[in-house]
């Protein structure tokens, strides 16, 4: 049987082709490619590449000024975080939020639109597996150009489960039998017909907003659409510790807010979603509400 695509990348020694993340004693990273022949330079020396080639992972190499640097290949995370960009990424830490709460498991069939640059997409294609499907959209030409170098560069060549179009989902989606939609896009709510269509009984639709408003529209559109359950929707922030003996305190920098995320299940074809037990509070809704897709969102 052989390898999934990309794990032979992940482990053994050190080879041609790989990439590997550099870690100096302050803690920074160097993120390059081995070359057979080449040097790696830095303001504190150099050292061959061929120094790399067939070591171990967790290897340690001293430049000519006597510097020495930590070599690991980088994570996924660390990959994301540094790869060419033509959109924002979606951060590892909302990547996780998605892969789990949108419960991706091997072998799914998932329809993703908002490429960008191929961060979320690397994170599902792993999660599906060569087994899967993840079809990606993206609207931008130029997008997709580099989302599909940064996903290929990570993988070793093209994956086997991806296939990526340019253009408009709600003009070009023509999946069915899907079980997940990942949408991260500006206006999500515009495509809610399409892929409540598109979906499974049971599927999961999640999307990545940045905005309360955005939010908000959303939220109020699949409610509205009356094809799913009530949807949930969360923040996360990430704040990392120093621990070094005695001194024990939170950073001083943290990953606040990237993004709200929310989630919401497809119902079975002509079922009408049970009514909510926690009703609005009164003045949720003013007088003049009309709807979350009236002019101007309905606010």
């Amino acid at each position: 049987m052989s390898e999934p695509t990309g794990a032979a990348r992940r482990r053994g020694p050190f080879k041609v082709g790989d990439q590997v993340q550099l870690t100096d004693p302050k803690g920074r990273h160097y993120t390059f490619t081995l070359e057979a022949g080449k040097n790696f330079h830095t303001h504190k020396g150099s050292f061959p590449h061929d120094e790399l080639i067939g070591a171990p992972e967790g290897s340690v190499v001293r430049t000519t000024g006597n510097v020495a640097y930590l070599a690991l290949r980088p994570l996924l995370p660390d990959y994301v975080l540094s790869m060419p960009r033509g959109a924002a990424v979606v951060y590892p830490k909302d990547a996780g939020q998605i892969l789990a709460f949108a419960d991706i498991f091997p072998g799914a069939r998932v329809v993703e639109a908002g490429v960008g640059s191929g961060s979320l997409s690397s994170f599902l294609l792993r999660a599906i597996g060569d087994q899967g499907m993840l079809h990606s959209y993206e609207r931008r030409e130029d997008f997709a150009e580099i989302a599909q170098q940064n996903v290929e560069r990570y993988f070793g060549g093209p994956h086997p489960a991806w296939q990526l179009t340019v253009g408009d989902l709600q003009d070009n989606l023509s999946d069915t039998d899907v079980d997940r939609v990942i949408l991260d896009m500006l206006a999500p709510w515009e495509c809610l017909e399409a892929v409540s269509k598109a979906l499974v009984p049971g599927g999961i639709l999640c999307c990545y907003v940045a905005t309360t408003t955005q939010l908000a529209r959303t939220v109020e559109s699949i409610r509205e659409i009356g094809s799913f359950n009530e949807p949930t929707s969360w923040e996360t922030m990430i704040r990392n510790w120093h621990v070094e003996g005695l001194a024990v305190r939170p950073d001083h920098r943290m990953i606040g807010h990237t993004g709200f995320l929310l989630t919401a299940r497809r119902l079975a074809d002509g079922v009408e979603p049970p009514m909510r037990r926690r009703r609005p509070a009164k003045g949720a809704y003013g007088d003049d509400y009309a709807g979350p897709n009236a002019d101007g969102g309905g606010r």
